[in-house]
Formats: structure tokens, sequence, C-alpha cells
């Protein structure tokens, strides 16, 4: 979250081009994702050290959901499609990276 706030105050295309950036990402990511009606979400964070607050790093969320929305793969990021987010921290020096479980729900 440091990082995004930082980007925005330098100039808004900072901003925009790291959104873009990390948005389109995830997107080709989850191209190939089943499409879901609503489900919950638990985020795994593996960090490289623990240099970094959890709720800074957890500030990356908004990237995940922007681009499920971008793959098809959800909707919309609303309170319709998207249910209860957890969010697990952990660290790997070697292979920092998230992960995301998806809990498709009923109805």
């Amino acid at each position: 979250m440091n990082e995004i706030v930082a980007a925005s105050k330098k100039h808004h295309m900072q901003y925009a081009n790291m959104k873009r950036t990390y948005t389109r990402l995830v997107a080709l990511k989850s191209r190939n994702l089943p499409k879901i009606d609503k489900a919950n979400f638990e985020i795994t964070w593996y960090c490289k050290d623990r240099r970094k607050d959890k709720d800074n790093i957890m500030g990356g969320q908004k990237f995940i959901f922007d681009g499920l929305v971008e793959a098809g793969v959800i909707k919309n990021d609303g309170w319709a499609q998207i249910g209860d987010i957890w969010h697990r921290f952990s660290v790997d020096k070697e292979n920092p990276r998230v992960e995301i479980r998806v809990e498709e729900m009923e109805g």
C-alpha cells in the first residue's frame, strides 16, 4: 500500500501504470479459470521477509479483484460477487508470491 500511495503522489500516471500492469498480470494468469457468480477468497501473501506491514501488503488485493473482473472470472468486484476475504501471511524468501483460494458460494 505504501508503494501504491507513493506512486500516486509522484504522478497520477505512475499509479495508473502500476495498476494496469498488476491488474493485467492477474487477468492473464486467471483467464482460464471458470466463471463464478459469487465466492469467498483466501489470499495468502508469501513475502520475502517481514519488513513490510501486513496492512500494506494486502493493499494489493485491489489489483487481484480488478484482474479477476478483467479476465471475466467474476462479473464485478462488489458485494454481490465477493463474499468473505481472509488474508494469511507467510515468509518464503526463495519464492515470494500470492496464492488465492476461491470458494464458490451457492445461490
